[in-house]
């Protein structure tokens, strides 16, 4: 009786790794399918994958991912090819234009559902195949070519109930640098004028038909009046090639202004000054706070340079942004020496410089014996463990120190965003078997309330590599209310109004209050 109820179980076993296998092979060959989209005929396909979401092939200039749902099944997108007719017409003709988003749903839509007849229709002949040579069985083939089906059945139910509209408002871009403005698309567009997914796959689908009609003239939208732009960087620690990628960026991007959060140095002598010269040819402002690895002749050495603006325990309005920075205690340039200063000095120095801010829209204080606090859009600092101790005093702490990329928002409402090193650390970036990638964010500010509305965070390969990837993300509730630290302040009275994003929007979010929005690094 074991015996048989053990072979029972060995078929049902072999008969579902062959209904897997069908349903594998019916995504990887039958599931393809050509459709016309909008202007441009596109190839679909559905293809088996642990992370799910949506690739959109635009090559040569580089591949667009999107987070729209979860695994087991990927939607690859490519052009094949684009009607220059169609596209013109789109593009001058405002009739077509509204029509557009609309036409782009209903092609995707069909061409989705022919995807998944083709896609069944596949794992049924695969999986009967594979039944008739495994088992040499046609009853048995049937049932794995019944299993196969019902697996692909289960993949589109995951994928549909996983499904994320508004992760189309935050792609991820890896190719060529000079693609990046073009396929990500204007920061503010996202944010203030597509607030509804159709749209934004219009934008979208526009944009490339502009790309692929004008061929090597890639099209660089002309700069929103309303955004703010500011590249942030940090921990260049003399490398070169930084400054290449920094001045790529600021002309792709056409950056207002640049935070540099220190480290711009690697042992702060003489000899490595002429390495901060690069600033005064950049061309537009750029605000430095000293790091570890600067000393104070590093720091003389930038304000020296046309266009620089040194913070260090001071408030300066850049572009219309006021920023508040401090630099580094320590100085440290040798790794193997512990700093004079502990986490617990860092944290106290940040509290007493914290005492000193404020967002702007909190009142001023009417007493004559309360120190007045400066109102302050955002803080530059180097080490995150200073950057926390502002948490409730500012809506905005940039820092770098640790060469590695994060971001969190506290329960006070204040963002903290940490570089990595965008001069992928200098000689120590060799130290490992890969090297270490340069990195950097271009931050998007309304104009009217100097908030932050979107950031995009640029990953660019490391000596040696030819790769960048890019992806875009968007601030959920750019107006959110700043809550002081119990007793560190009396509560604010009022609110910053601002337009909430598409995320935001799609949420339901309430957007001037910080508890609304989930806590933690994203």
């Amino acid at each position: 009786m074991v015996r048989f109820l053990r072979g029972r179980f060995i078929r049902f076993l072999t008969v579902v790794v062959v209904a897997l296998a069908g349903a594998w092979l019916g995504l990887l060959f039958g599931a393809s399918v050509q459709t016309p989209i909008g202007p441009a005929d596109i190839n679909m396909a559905l293809r088996p994958s642990f992370d799910g979401g949506t690739v959109v092939d635009v090559r040569p200039l580089g591949t667009l991912r999107f987070d729209t749902h979860s695994g087991p099944v990927q939607l690859n997108l490519s052009i094949e090819a684009v009607h220059p007719e169609a596209a013109e017409q789109i593009l001058q003709n405002p009739r077509w234009a509204d029509r557009l988003p609309e036409t782009i749903e209903t092609d995707l839509m069909g061409g989705v559902q022919d995807l998944l007849v083709r896609a069944a229709v596949g794992a049924v002949l695969a999986g009967f195949l594979g039944g008739l040579i495994v088992f040499r069985d046609v009853f048995r083939g049937l049932w794995s070519g019944l299993g196969s089906i019902l697996l692909v059945g289960a993949m589109a139910v995951t994928a549909a109930l996983s499904f994320n509209p508004q992760a189309i408002a935050e792609p991820r871009y890896t190719g060529l640098l000079t693609g990046v403005p073009s396929l990500v698309g204007n920061a503010q567009s996202i944010v203030t004028k597509f607030s509804e997914y159709r749209g934004q796959l219009a934008k979208l689908v526009t944009n490339i038909s502009r790309l692929y009609e004008a061929g090597s003239t890639l099209p660089i939208y002309d700069p929103d009046p309303d955004t703010i732009r500011v590249l942030h960087i940090s921990d260049l620690h003399i490398y070169p090639p930084g400054w290449n990628v920094v001045r790529s960026l600021i002309d792709q991007f056409k950056i207002n202004l640049v935070i540099d959060t220190g480290d711009i140095s690697d042992h702060g002598t003489k000899i490595e000054n002429s390495f901060v010269e690069e600033i005064g040819d950049l061309g537009i402002p750029y605000v430095f706070v000293r790091g570890n690895h600067d000393s104070m002749e590093t720091q003389k050495a930038v304000a020296k340079q046309k266009n620089a603006i040194v913070l260090d325990d001071r408030v300066a309005e850049v572009e219309g942004l006021r920023i508040y920075g401090i630099g580094d205690p320590r100085f440290t340039p040798d790794k193997s020496v512990e700093g004079d200063e502990s986490p617990e000095s860092l944290a106290a120095l940040g509290r007493e410089k914290a005492a000193g801010v404020a967002p702007p829209e909190w009142p001023r204080s009417s007493s004559t014996t309360a120190p007045q606090r400066s109102p302050v859009d955002l803080v530059a600092v180097h080490d995150p463990t200073i950057g926390r101790a502002f948490y409730g005093s500012v809506s905005l702490v940039l820092a770098g120190h640790v060469h590695a990329r994060s971001t969190e928002l506290s329960p006070t409402g204040t963002r903290l965003m940490v570089q990595g090193s965008t001069g992928g650390a200098g000689l120590r970036g060799l130290e490992h078997d890969e090297p270490t990638p340069l990195q950097a964010s271009v931050l998007y500010f309304s104009k009217d309330t100097h908030r932050l509305q979107a950031w995009d965070d640029i990953t660019v390969g490391g000596l040696g590599e030819q790769r960048i990837a890019v992806e875009r993300q968007i601030e959920a509730a750019p107006g959110r209310t700043i809550f002081p630290v119990p007793g560190n302040a009396p509560s604010p009275t009022g609110t910053i109004t601002d337009t909430p994003s598409p995320v935001a929007l799609a949420q339901r979010a309430n957007v001037p209050y910080a508890s609304e929005v989930p806590d933690g690094a994203r």
